[in-house]
Parts: structure tokens; C-alpha cells; sequence
């Protein structure tokens, strides 16, 4: 509730921006070509390049015979969860643009990973004020929209796992009250939606609606954020209407990749 909403520092480095988001470009979605990674940068080849040679001399990332870039050995993610995360940013961008195209908005995909989500794919809108791009960043899960809405969808015993105090022994001050949590929880359930009013950042509200498997599990989290000088509470049943048609065109898209 205390953290600011973030914007760019006053005097950015482009070159370890560059380096940093392509590192994490790598991590979540396995692999990137030099042509690829320029795209997604918006920089030159020759840019994009540098980049990788350094992420691979400080193993970051590694160069395959294909001459695919991926993640090294510094950066720890399962394959499987590569793909997967590669597979739902791509089966998403369109349906985060259409959102953005309707809402004027910033929209999101996030998935969790334990206590914390990770944001796998920001669209940011056209206003002056808005809110910037995610993508790649890492929050705790029941400080986030998204990160509310999958922890709902587990049961008592999974959250109690989720947030065992052994995990906490060095930080108790970032578990939250399981009590109060999970009476969140139950009306999330029940509503099907999620309002984020300056629980994560000073100056932002997020609303979002879970993306769900054929098996009925919520898989990620859809969600739209703005400056909370622009929400208007009786504007909310519109963003969800929206928000849950583009998790159900998701959804059923992914059905369909099956």
C-alpha cells in the first residue's frame, strides 16, 4: 500500500534495460532469435546482438546450433514451464490489444509461481497518464489482482502450503493473515473478479478476471490497470464484461492449440 506507482527513473540506461528485459524474454519463453529479439526491443540487430554476446558471456544465455538463443544456466526456470508461458503470451497479445482497443487501458497477463506472480505480458494504452508496462516483473501473489484470483482457486490446504511460516522464518512481516486472506478469497470466489485499490502501488487500482483451463483451473490471470484518479467505480461491471470476454475468446483458443 505504501509503494509508489512506478515510472522510469530519472536518468535511464537503455543498454541495461535492453539487457535486462531480453534476459527476461529468454527466461519465461525459451528462446528468442537475433531478428526476434530486435523486434520485441524495438532496437537494431546489431543492438539486439551485443545484447545476447553479453548475456552469454555472463551465462545468461546460451546459443544453440540453431542459432536460437536461450536461457543459461544463471537463469533457473523448468522447460515445461517455458513453453507454457511462451504458449499463453502468444495466444494472449491479440486479446490484450482488443482489450486495450476497448478500454483505453493498460492490460496484463499473469501467471503464479508459489507465493509471488509474474507478469508475462504487458499492452500498455495510448493516455499520457497511464499506467507503464509489467512485463517481466515480479510481485507477492495476494498483492495483485491476478495473484488474488489463483490463489482463490486453490484450496484451504494448497494456500496453507503456499504460505507455511517455515517459509517465512527470515521475513515474517511479508506473510499475510491467513484469516482475513482467505475471507478475500471466498469473495472473490463468489464474484468471479478481482478490484486491486492501491494494494500493491500507491496511485493504482487493477481489476482482473482468471483465464481457465478445460479442467476448469485457473492457468493465469487477465487484468486491466489504471491511475486511481481515473477508476470510476460504476464503470466496473463494463471492465468486467470486457475483461471476461477476452479470457473466454483466451480460453477457448487455447482449447483449440490443444
Amino acid at each position: 500500500m505504501d509503494k509508489p506507482l512506478k515510472t522510469p527513473p530519472p536518468y535511464p540506461i537503455a543498454s541495461v534495460d535492453h539487457a535486462l528485459r531480453a534476459a527476461t524474454i529468454l527466461q519465461m519463453e525459451g528462446g528468442s532469435t537475433v531478428a526476434q529479439l530486435a523486434e520485441r526491443l524495438g532496437v537494431a540487430r546489431s543492438t539486439a546482438h551485443r545484447v545476447l554476446a553479453m548475456l552469454v558471456y555472463r551465462d545468461f544465455a546460451v546459443q544453440g546450433e540453431d542459432r536460437v538463443y536461450r536461457a543459461g544456466p544463471v537463469l533457473e526456470l523448468a522447460a515445461h514451464s517455458q513453453s507454457l508461458v511462451s504458449r499463453l503470451r502468444a495466444a494472449a497479445l491479440p486479446h490484450l490489444h482488443r482489450v486495450v482497443d476497448l478500454l483505453d487501458e493498460t492490460a496484463n497477463l499473469i501467471v503464479r509461481t508459489g507465493d509471488t506472480v509474474r507478469f508475462i505480458a504487458s499492452v500498455e494504452c495510448r493516455q499520457a497518464l497511464r499506467v507503464g508496462s509489467r512485463e517481466g516483473m515480479v510481485f507477492p501473489a495476494h498483492r495483485t489482482t491476478a495473484g488474488l484470483l489463483l490463489l482463490a482457486d486453490l484450496s484451504d490446504e494448497e494456500l496453507e502450503e503456499v504460505y507455511a511460516p517455515e517459509r517465512y522464518r527470515d521475513r515474517p512481516a511479508d506473510r499475510p493473515d491467513l484469516a482475513r486472506l482467505r475471507t478475500e478469497l471466498r469473495r472473490m470466489r463468489r464474484n468471479g473478479f478481482a478490484v486491486n485499490r492501491e494494494r500493491s502501488e500507491r496511485g493504482l487500482v487493477a481489476v482482473g478476471v482468471p483465464v481457465r483451463d478445460r479442467e476448469d483451473t485457473a492457468r493465469a490471470g487477465l487484468s486491466v490497470s489504471m491511475p486511481s484518479v481515473r477508476y470510476d467505480p460504476h464503470r466496473l461491471q463494463h471492465l468486467v464484461n470486457a475483461l471476461e470476454a477476452a479470457a473466454h475468446a483466451l480460453e477457448q483458443d487455447l482449447v483449440e492449440q490443444d
